[in-house]
Formats: C-alpha cells, structure tokens, sequence
C-alpha cells in the first residue's frame, strides 16, 4: 500500500466514524429537534386534522337553510357553468333532509344527527365563510393540504413540523392516519415536496401492520441490528463526504436510526388494548359503524400525548351527489360518538387546551342539483363558494359561530375568506407567522399560503 492510499484510508475511516458520531448525536440536535415558536405564548403546540373527503355538505352539516324548504325542487336553469362541470342546464332546489338543533350554552347549530358533538358544541368555533378555488377533488385536495392547487408542495404538517420540530425523537413528526383508499390526488397530500425529506408524512395503515418491518426477523437481535446499522452508516458516510449537496441519502440515513429507535416505541402505542375498556367504549370501538375511525383517533390521542406534532386523519365518503340523507346519515354517524370523545378526553387529560383540532373537508356543496330523481335520490353537487369547517382546543374562540353563507347556502357572504387565510390562521394559532416560516426553492423564499395571507382575527380566542 502507497503512503498516500494509506492515509486516504485512515481519513475515510475516521470520517465515517466522525460522520456517524454526528449523526447519533443527531437523535438529540437534529431537524425534528423541538424549535421555539415565532410567538411562544400561543397555546397550541400540536394539531389533530379530521379529514373529510369528498366534501361534506355544509347545509346538511353546521349551516341550516330554511329559505331552500320554500324553494324545495323549484326548477330553474343555469346558463352558464357556476359552480363546477355540474352546474349549469336545468337545476332544481333541495331542501335538508335533516332537522337542526341548537347545542350547548352557545346555541351552535347543527344537524341532528350529531348526536354526541352536540355534546361538546361549546368547545367548537364554527367558520361558515371559507371559500375554496378549486371544484375538482385531487386538486381541491391539494389546495386545503398544501396551498397548491397542483400538488408537488409541502403538505401543512410538513410546514408545521419544520417550523417547530418533535416533541418525541423516537417517533415521526407528521404521521397520517388514512384508510386502505388513499384520497385522491394519493400520498401528495401528506408530501414534503420541497422542504428536506424528514418532513414527510409517516403513514400507519389502515389494514394489517401499521408500519411494514416493525418487528425485527426471527433471530435478529436488538445488538445485530445495531451492528448492521453501524456498517451500513460508515459506509454512506463516505459517500456523503464526497457529495455534501446530496440531502436524500442523509435523510434515508437518519431513517433507517428513527426506524430502529420507533422498533421500541411505536408497538406499545399501537396497543390500544391497554386503553380502558370504557375509553375503548367511549370512541366507539365496540360497534361496527364507529370501530374504523374510533381506532384512528384513539391513536391520534395518543400519538398527540407522546409529543406526536401534527396527526392527520383521513376518512371518506362524503361526495354526496345523490342520496345525501342516506350517506351523510351513515357518514356522521361513523365519526360523531369517536370525535366527541376525542375532544373530551383530550379536555380530560389537559391536552386540549395545547391541541388544535381541526375538522373540514375540500369544499362544500351546492343548495341545487341536476339530478331529477326526486324522493330518496336527493342529493347536491361540488361547491368552492362555501364549505363546513370547525375547530377545537388551541386558542380558538371557542362557542362561537363565525361568518356567514347567504340565505340559500350558495356563498359565504360574511368574513369571507380564501383557503390561504385559512392556512396562515392555523399556522399563528401554533405560534408560527407564515412570513417567517419560509423555504429557499426555485430562485426565492417560499411559504405555505404562496404569496402571503392575513390572520383571521375571529377565529382566535
């Protein structure tokens, strides 16, 4: 061996072991290292995001129309497109075919079918005046999750997680919580896109294992793991030496030490047969229609509780072009009793206070549709001009009814605000400012509401 190969060799050696030293210590300075908010004294320092896709009603959900019982199936016609693809030609009004209630002290109405969030209406702050931009799912997904219509941008808890780090090193800042159908538009909805990889939504599925290769192989011990992870960094290391720029080998790196440390953590959380039998009640595990999602916010509460920073979860089924009392009857009935019980025993625990519960879908639905079927059939169409959107825990104004539609349901008419002033509004309840939290990409800073926003004051306790 030359001189110069021998040396070579002794510095690629301890560069590896420089380089995995690093790393190790990582587990305790890293990217997921808890950050100190733009504004520390906010309350909330984690968010849980109920997902609704398809687009619930908000007429047959949180916003009572009585004028449509006047126009019930009045036909009418629509020169030209309005809402979406679907309305324009002949159209006819449709009523609710629910009833309405006023909950709680604060008289936040609702449909009657929310027989167990009625319960805890005063812990809900109701936004009657978001609009969307977008009629199509995937890319009104897109919009709500990312500010980007087209996809390709970091998904909010991705924004949220770099903006404020991990509470819990040994487990993923962002963890999403779908059903074996991912909604549309797919994993995008939950990306990192330009912000590093370690920002990524961690998904646990729905069926089977929640994480693949969660345990170990037979005759694989804790020390052999270890060993193997050992020669595998040393090894990268040299190839990161060489090649600094190159982000995703580092990320896959640091993966495969977050991967070996959630090997000890994440089964006890997965557990939920150390819940209480009456908490496992409570969110409905024990009925067939609550059992799905009761499970998945079971989980989020207590990924939330174990430093968790931002859970997203997923369920579907609202895309009621025809038969809505049918499907939003078994849609609100499948979440109502596990949400409840969400909110309660996050309020139970001292949790909701720090925890902003979020609860939407894409965009709304019409007053009208185009489909005479009459009688059970009834049902509406995609509408960007208004949508149902609550919040709980977190600082919001709790009790309180904000903004408005018009008399039929068709737009929002009072603190009429777009999704990006949404966004920026979730992200100062968290202690974030969107003008802050920005990424270098493409030529210039970026953010989640692309050009900049404005708070929506009414929203904030």
């Amino acid at each position: 061996m030359q001189r110069r190969e021998f040396l070579y060799g002794i510095n690629g050696g301890l560069g590896a072991l420089a380089f995995h030293s690093m790393l190790r210590a990582e587990t305790a300075e890293g990217p997921l290292t808890p950050k100190v908010a733009h504004f520390p004294k906010t309350k909330a320092k984690r968010c849980i995001f109920l997902y609704m896709a398809g687009g619930p009603s908000h007429i047959d959900t949180f916003d009572p129309k009585p004028k449509l019982k006047d126009l019930h199936l009045k036909k009418f016609k629509r020169e030209s497109k309005f809402l979406s693809a679907m309305g324009s030609g002949e159209r006819y009004y449709v009523q609710s075919p629910f009833n309405f209630i006023k909950a709680g002290q604060s008289g936040i109405e609702m449909c009657d079918q929310w027989e167990h969030l009625a319960g805890v209406a005063d812990e809900l702050c109701v936004y009657r005046g978001c609009q969307a931009e977008s009629i199509n799912h995937p890319t009104a997904n897109y919009h709500m999750n990312t500010g980007n219509r087209f996809g390709g941008d970091p998904a909010i808890g991705s924004w949220v997680t770099y903006g404020l780090g991990s509470e819990n090193q040994n487990l993923p800042g962002y963890v999403v919580l779908p059903e074996v159908a991912y909604p549309q538009g797919g994993a995008a909805n939950w990306s990192n896109g330009y912000l590093p990889p370690h920002f990524q939504g961690t998904t646990l599925r729905a069926k089977g294992s929640p994480i693949l290769d969660l345990h170990p192989p037979k005759g694989v011990t804790r020390e052999g793991q270890r060993g193997h992870l050992d020669l595998l960094n040393g090894l990268n290391s040299l190839h990161v030496e060489r090649h600094p720029h190159h982000q995703e080998l580092s990320a896959r790196m640091e993966s495969y030490e977050l991967a070996y440390r959630m090997q000890m953590e994440v089964p006890g959380i997965l557990d939920l047969g150390n819940e209480k039998e009456s908490t496992r009640e409570a969110y409905g595990l024990d009925d067939v229609r609550t059992e799905e999602f009761g499970r998945r916010l079971l989980l989020a509460r207590r990924l939330v509780e174990r430093g968790v920073r931002f859970v997203q979860v997923y369920t579907a089924g609202w895309d009621s072009h025809d038969y809505i009392k049918r499907s939003h009857t078994e849609r609100i009935r499948s979440v109502d009793k596990p949400i409840a019980s969400l909110i309660k025993d996050l309020k139970e625990r001292g949790l909701l206070d720090e925890t902003l519960v979020v609860w939407c879908g894409e965009f709304g639905r019409t007053p009208d549709n185009g489909k005479r079927g009459g009688g059970e059939r009834l049902g509406r169409d995609h509408n960007k001009n208004a949508m149902p959107l609550w919040m709980a825990g977190g600082g919001v104004n709790k009790g309180a009814i904000i903004g408005a539609t018009d008399e039929i349901g068709e737009k929002a008419v009072e603190v009429v605000h777009p999704i990006r002033n949404l966004h920026v509004t979730f992200l100062r309840l968290l202690g974030l400012d969107d003008n802050k939290l920005t990424y270098f990409h493409g030529g210039r800073f970026k953010q989640l509401s692309q050009t900049g926003g404005e708070v929506i004051d009414e929203l904030i306790g």
